[in-house]
């Protein structure tokens, strides 16, 4: 995909990555440059007026895979609030970081376990917070 879509994000979750950005070690995971690309070109609004559509920090997102037709959920978090679940990814992940500030409708590339991908559109975004009224979670 040539395109990348507009993103926004919330001032509170641009705040929070930056932050989180900075705390950790130089050259300390992966994604690093991609996630700091994505945050500079994000449009950048207060919490209350991120649209209810938008993958924020902590939003729940079901997605299907074009090819299978195949959904499945995932919760996008902080690094310390992932677990074993399979159900959340980490902002880390260059896939995480890919998510934040997509749409519902959005599509994106999704690397396949054993090589290749997979193109994968954002279903619904179950839950979100701001949208949930919880603007300082």
């Amino acid at each position: 995909m040539n395109t990348r879509p507009e993103i926004t994000i919330s001032t509170l979750d641009a705040d929070r990555l930056y932050n989180l950005i900075e705390s950790l070690p130089k050259n300390s995971f992966a994604g690093k440059a991609e996630l700091e690309s994505e945050l500079g070109r994000a449009n950048v609004v207060t919490p209350e007026l991120v649209p209810p559509t938008i993958v924020t920090m902590n939003s729940t997102v079901k997605f299907v895979i074009e090819s299978t037709k195949e959904e499945f959920e995932l919760t996008l978090v902080y690094p310390k609030d992932v677990d074993s679940s399979g159900k959340k990814i980490s902002i880390l992940a260059p896939v995480g970081s890919a998510l934040l500030g997509l749409s519902q409708g959005d599509e994106i590339e999704w690397p396949k376990p054993g090589g290749g991908l997979l193109k994968v559109k954002i279903q619904e975004v179950i839950y979100q917070p701001e949208r949930a009224g919880e603007f300082h979670r």
